[in-house]
């Protein structure tokens, strides 16, 4: 690029005014210890932005001295291009950490509201006997991200004829495919479904169909998002 040393002085000096600018506020005390939100708006809006001018122009006059007063397109006209390039660095900068926050942001599945929960019922095999408190029965929710503990219904156990059935729920807090759900109960060998639904767990009125399970049990669930029944 043509004088390219004076866009890059114009460039360091944008931003080393910038941040002088900001210091030096710091040292002077600037600001109003009873509003200090709008003190340090007024500091990073208006002051540092002014420091930024100045430390623009002054860079690039100093690059043109350096080059011994080399005038290719002025002054001005090479603050002006230090200024572009400072804008499209800023933007550039600005879209990388827009999509590093993206994409390391935590997946919540409902942010700032309620967790939708996965309603189960689970059919024990033919014979298999419920303890005698809801308490020695235990559900757990297990993701690639977290885990998160169930809350057993027990005013919504019953039989399917010789079948105990028994019946939960549990938040889903994040957005993942990857879920299976822990029964454990009292006496028995614990028990682990897989839960097919998507990573976005839409809502459903109705449990789905019953899933087979390697131990004779059985397992059915939906998505409940808030709000909704």
């Amino acid at each position: 690029m043509k004088n390219s040393l004076q866009v890059a002085g114009g460039v360091v000096g944008a931003v080393t005014g910038f941040v002088a600018t900001l210091l030096l506020l710091e040292l002077a005390s600037f600001g109003n210890r009873a509003d200090p939100i709008a003190s340090g708006m007024l500091a990073l809006l208006v002051f540092a932005p002014c420091g930024a001018i100045g430390g623009l122009l002054l860079g690039t006059a100093l690059a043109r001295r350096l080059r011994g007063g080399e005038n290719g397109d002025g002054l001005l006209r090479n603050s002006l291009n230090a200024f572009a390039v400072l804008i499209t660095l800023c933007a550039l900068g600005g879209t990388a950490y827009y999509v590093y926050a993206v994409t390391t942001a935590t997946p919540w599945l409902n942010p700032n509201a309620p967790n939708p929960l996965l309603v189960f019922e689970v059919r024990l095999p033919p014979g298999a006997a419920l303890p005698n408190s809801p308490r020695d029965i235990a559900a757990e929710l297990q993701t690639d991200l977290n885990t998160m503990p169930g809350e057993i219904r027990p005013d919504l156990f019953r039989r399917d004829d010789d079948r105990p059935v028994i019946a939960g729920h549990v938040e889903l807090a994040f957005r993942t495919a990857h879920r299976q759900l822990q029964i454990r109960i009292k006496g028995q060998p614990d028990r682990l479904y897989l839960i097919g639904l998507s990573a976005k767990a839409p809502h459903s009125r109705e449990l789905g169909p019953w899933q087979a399970n390697s131990d004779g049990s059985e397992i059915r669930y939906r998505a409940r998002w808030p709000g909704q029944s």
